[in-house]
């Protein structure tokens, strides 16, 4: 073999290996999808099973894991969740959950309305959306970052047995993230262009309004691993929640909690923006109550066009500074 014949078989001869290099390199990877593929159904099958084992049915109807060569994705035509020790019972249309082999920690997922629920002490509820993903930051199996999204969110009573339902609510956007902070949880929230239905107040009308918040909820995420019944022994600190519609707004801050007898103790400041404002709002909302409204926020707005005054409670007995507001009764 001549010098130049030689010369033309070394590249055909790296091509040869570079093409089995790659075969070799797809096979396996092929193999380990599908041998992941499979561990994934698996899991969700136990999880499903561990949670009927503790008295809790949990569906995920016709699931299937698909995506092959570049995703996982996690499918279910419907997902279903009873509970009835608790008298709680949940269910929603497909769900579908992504996770890349590049990011394997960043979950994304999205879920099909409606979302039907019943739980004790509210009538059965239908919510819809246009919608509703998720995403899921882990950190090796324990989520450190969860943040919810629905674009046109609305809710009406759940028709059950051909009864009208009674619409409840609507919003442009809601948004939810939650995150650990140490041994608490820590939440972030808003939404928009929220509008209650007339019908769901008796008639009274509210303006469009908008939200947002950051509460951190003391040993939130011990709650998140066990059955908690109600809201006595909680505490939370509210860093602020505001309610605001056009230049009427209202602030609150400070700690709050529920003791074992289900009393509130909270340490409260509630700020306001544009009093005369304010009180329209409440004014149509509480037509009753429309002179003495109006009146007190007219003293109010002496102190400035933003305000701001201590709320207290010391066992259930509110006062709004030297004002007693009376008392609330025991949370469950």
């Amino acid at each position: 073999m001549t010098s130049s014949d030689e010369s033309r078989a070394k590249p055909r001869r790296r091509w040869r290996w570079l093409v089995l290099a790659l075969a070799v390199t797809f096979g396996a990877y092929s193999a380990g999808w599908f041998w992941m593929a499979d561990r994934l159904k698996k899991e969700a099958d136990s999880a499903v099973a561990a949670l009927n084992t503790r008295g809790v049915a949990a569906g995920c109807t016709n699931l299937k894991v698909s995506g092959f060569p570049f995703s996982f994705t996690v499918t279910c035509d419907n997902v279903a969740y009873q509970d009835d020790a608790r008298d709680i019972a949940a269910s929603a249309g497909a769900f579908y959950t992504t996770v890349t082999p590049l990011w394997p920690f960043d979950a994304r997922a999205r879920l099909e309305a409606p979302l039907r629920t019943a739980i004790p002490g509210t009538p059965p509820l239908w919510i819809d959306w246009d919608n509703f993903r998720a995403n899921i930051k882990l950190s090796f199996s324990t989520p450190r970052d969860v943040t919810l999204t629905a674009d046109g969110l609305s809710g009406q009573t759940d028709p059950v047995d051909e009864s009208e339902p009674v619409q409840l609510f609507s919003a442009a956007q809601a948004q939810a993230q939650f995150q650990p902070n140490g041994l608490d949880l820590a939440y972030r929230g808003s939404f928009t262009d929220l509008e209650i239905d007339p019908e769901a107040l008796d008639g009274r009308i509210l303006p469009p309004l908008a939200g947002s918040g950051i509460i951190n909820i003391k040993n939130g995420l011990a709650l998140l691993a066990t059955k908690v019944s109600g809201l006595r022994g909680q505490a939370a600190e509210i860093t602020y929640l505001d309610l605001s519609s056009g230049d009427a707004k209202v602030s609150l801050s400070g700690p709050i909690s529920v003791n074992a007898d289900g009393l509130i103790d909270a340490s409260l400041k509630i700020s306001l923006q544009n009093p005369n404002a304010v009180a329209a709002i409440l004014a149509g909302a509480i037509p009753e109550k429309a002179s003495e409204i109006r009146q007190g926020f007219a003293a109010l707005a002496m102190f400035g066009k933003a305000p701001s005054m201590p709320l207290k409670i010391v066992k259930g007995k509110a006062a709004l500074g030297f004002i007693p507001l009376g008392r609330i009764g025991p949370l469950q």
